[in-house]
């Protein structure tokens, strides 16, 4: 028993030394997924207050005018771009898209009205293509007119809501988003990573090698196996203790079911990369393969957006896919504190195709 498992710990061995002496792979094993994190993380993970970017044209002159312009400048709500002062300039930058709308006050704004009152209607400008940013920038300019209001006119309202916190710390867009970032990076790792090594062994001639050996091709693959599981070990506990301190995760599930997750999400990808990478005779072959097979798994898995966007056909068939329960995993773990023991499904689907995966390696895989 121990001189069957003697190479699988060689090559073990071998390959993570290899790893660490390789800029490259240190490069796309460590620093990228990192980078993608901290892409997503800035993107999902920061203050989620709405802002709006804006033109602020103002024909009136008087105080009231005013006050309302220099509070809506102190908004955060507000973005305004001061650099627009005329409504032509405004309208062109709303046809391309590099601001929301116009918010234009015209010179009766706030001058006194029937009742002796400030008054006036302010316009949102806002393009065909925002429609959606401009209507939302109206209900808010509106509640702002509201309280205005309020000091002039008394009003009866016989109904009222109030907002109370419920004292606890909620998930954020970052923590949903999390999942799906683990589940690229053991893609990348587990697939692209055997289909650019392995055919690059075989051209130099070193598999050749390797198979005059008394080297089994399950030992071969079993030290691959243990020593990609610890590099996708130590990536995604890099990215795992960034998204903790950095982007404030909040992590509901135990860590030892994370853990499970992580082996069984990695064993699977990199048999995907065995079988793709065993077979093909060049990176020529093993390059378009690879795309073939990664890229749907990682549009049509949950990694970017979720599953339940899609229709209900697709739905259906996206469960079955190798990336899906793998990212769902992540996902009812980390933001709904389940155990690995309450993922009977996902865990069934990676077992399957686990075993599929690998039989397929076992059968393609040329020494050469």
């Amino acid at each position: 028993m121990k001189k069957s498992l003697l190479p699988v710990t060689t090559f073990a061995r071998i390959d993570i030394k290899r790893l660490f002496r390789d800029k490259v792979a240190i490069f796309f094993v460590f620093i990228f997924p990192v980078m993608f994190l901290l892409i997503f993380g800035s993107i999902f993970g920061g203050d989620s207050n709405i802002s709006f970017k804006v033109a602020l044209l103002s024909e009136s002159n008087n105080q009231f005018t005013t006050n309302f312009v220099d509070e809506i400048k102190k908004d955060d709500v507000f973005d305004i771009d001061e650099k627009i002062t005329t409504l032509d300039q405004a309208k062109e930058k709303l046809n391309r898209g590099t601001i929301d709308a116009a918010i234009i006050l015209p010179a009766s704004f706030g001058e006194p009205g029937t009742s002796g009152t400030p008054a006036g209607e302010a316009t949102v400008l806002y393009d065909q293509s925002s429609a959606q940013a401009g209507q939302t920038l109206a209900s808010i300019m509106q509640a702002i007119f509201a309280d205005i209001n309020k000091q002039f006119v008394t009003t009866v309202t016989p109904f009222t809501v109030k907002t109370e916190s419920t004292a606890t710390k909620g998930l954020t867009q970052f923590d949903y988003t999390f999942a799906g970032l683990l589940g690229f990076t053991l893609l990348s790792l587990g697939v692209f990573g055997p289909t650019s090594v392995f055919p690059r062994l075989k051209q130099k001639g070193v598999l050749r090698r390797y198979h005059t050996t008394t080297l089994k091709v399950w030992q071969y693959f079993t030290g691959n196996v243990i020593s990609n599981g610890f590099t996708g070990i130590l990536s995604v506990a890099l990215m795992f203790a960034i998204a903790l301190i950095v982007f404030d995760l909040n992590m509901r599930g135990d860590y030892l079911s994370f853990l499970v997750m992580i082996l069984l999400g990695a064993t699977l990808m990199f048999g995907i990369g065995l079988a793709i990478g065993g077979w093909a005779k060049n990176e020529n072959q093993a390059a378009p393969l690879a795309q073939m097979v990664a890229l749907p798994m990682m549009f049509l898995s949950g990694v970017f957006f979720p599953t339940f966007l899609m229709p209900e056909f697709l739905q259906k068939i996206t469960q079955f896919i190798p990336l899906t329960p793998i990212v769902d995993g992540f996902r009812m773990i980390v933001t709904e504190g389940m155990t690995i023991f309450e993922l009977g499904p996902q865990v069934g689907i990676i077992l399957i195709w686990t075993v599929v995966v690998y039989f397929l390696a076992f059968k393609l895989f040329r020494w050469e």
